[in-house]
């Protein structure tokens, strides 16, 4: 299979839906890495999966007025995660848990720590941002601007790995950034999600992702991030999906269509 993927959108939209975090997907030739049992992986995959936001996504799409672009990537984050700096900027590094993690969401080993993480930077890491810095590139020149929503969910419970836990977890979390998030934006995207409850800034999880070639520097690339608490949709840690689902979707399409 692919390690990603880009859906078409509608021609003209600027809204690229980023799903980083979806899968469960672990190559074979990535496994043996791994030193944690079948059994141990499924529990951290049940964990530090963003489980059912492909779907989201994908029902937000096809909800929205104007069809967005999705980006999602097919494998798990403990491959490599494409969200993180891979390098000295990435602070969940102290953690294990930069680009390769070493570590699981309650701290135990992942993979030994002298782990080189070259091999999969090279072989998945430097694809997915070439990649995601072209579909940027390209609604830019479709567009004249581009808009990132980066999907999330969250556990409505701390884990062991967060390093801003003590904050609020509220039903949605929007991520910003102080150059790529504009005003309006956060303000449709708390207009949005209203009908799914409380929606807070930047706790416990914050910022938003931009691919490196425009981060910092064009101003045309609007981002948010998305984190949705899992209980609000879905049976934790790794369980199906409820009802609140649906009501998700409608908040998402709505946020497209602002956009």
């Amino acid at each position: 299979m692919s390690a990603f993927e880009l859906l078409p959108g509608d021609p003209a939209s600027p809204v690229l839906l980023h799903v980083p975090h979806a899968a469960r997907e672990i190559p074979e030739n990535v496994r043996p890495a791994i030193v944690l049992d079948d059994r141990a992986l499924a529990a951290e995959l049940d964990h530090i999966t963003d489980a059912h936001t492909a779907e989201l996504a994908a029902l937000a799409a096809e909800l929205a007025t104007t069809t967005p672009w999705r980006f999602v990537n097919r494998l798990s984050r403990l491959v490599v995660d494409p969200e993180r700096f891979p390098d000295e900027r990435e602070e969940m590094a102290a953690v294990g848990m930069g680009a390769v993690y070493t570590r699981t969401t309650h701290l135990g080993e992942l993979r030994p720590p002298d782990t080189d993480p070259e091999p999969l930077l090279e072989r998945y890491f430097r694809p997915y941002a070439r990649a995601m810095t072209e579909a940027v590139a390209d609604r830019l020149a479709a567009a004249g601007r581009a808009v990132i929503i980066d999907v999330h969910s969250y556990p409505s419970a701390p884990l062991p790995y967060e390093l801003h836990a003590a904050g609020p977890r509220p039903p949605v979390c929007l991520g910003t950034d102080p150059f790529h998030t504009p005003p309006w934006l956060t303000a449709a995207a708390r207009e949005a999600f209203a009908p799914c409850g409380a929606t807070g800034l930047d706790s416990p999880f914050a910022g938003t992702y931009v691919p490196l070639e425009f981060y910092g520097t064009d101003a045309r690339v609007g981002a948010l991030m998305v984190e949705i608490r899992r209980d609000t949709y879905m049976a934790e840690p790794g369980g199906p999906t409820g009802p609140g689902l649906d009501r998700l979707a409608d908040a998402l399409a709505g946020l497209v269509n602002a956009v």
